[in-house]
């Protein structure tokens, strides 16, 4: 990263002196993907290539599966539910279900907009980790996208 850790406040009271650190300095300094890059980097771009795309096309593959099962789950309460409605078992308010909709919605824009600082930080570190390990970057989407290819 290339921005420059300013110097810490030194402050003294009667009996002691203290430092005033930058907390969010020192976590960028100290994040797990800032420890990975040196040892990722002493392999051989092919050997960066073939790590990335395996671990993407792990990735994937995982993701592949969660992603039926969900569907799976959710189409099959979804179906579950009409057929309780259609048979009496159920009924369902629609006016009550939009308002609490509409509801959820004014709160998840509320919370959206407190939480966009902090999503820009977390997009601007996994920017500068995917610039600083190119390779195995590459090599993880290519493996991501040939695991839900196939």
């Amino acid at each position: 990263m290339a921005s420059q850790k300013p110097p810490p406040q030194e402050y003294e009271s009667d009996d002691d002196s203290y430092q005033v650190l930058n907390l969010t300095e020192y976590a960028r300094r100290h994040h797990w993907w800032n420890r990975s890059g040196p040892m990722v980097e002493k392999y051989s771009v092919a050997t960066q290539i073939v790590m990335g795309g395996v671990t993407g096309w792990c990735a994937g593959f995982l993701f592949q599966k969660v992603g039926k099962l969900a569907a799976t789950a959710v189409g099959g309460d979804f179906l579950l539910l009409q057929i309780a409605s259609h048979s009496g078992y159920v009924q369902i308010d629609c006016k009550r279900v939009e308002k609490d909709v509409n509801k959820a919605k004014r709160q998840i824009k509320k919370r959206a907009n407190r939480a966009a600082p902090e999503l820009n930080n977390v997009i601007e570190e996994a920017t500068e980790f995917i610039k600083q390990n190119i390779m195995i970057s590459s090599g993880f989407v290519g493996g991501f996208l040939l695991s839900l290819a196939s």
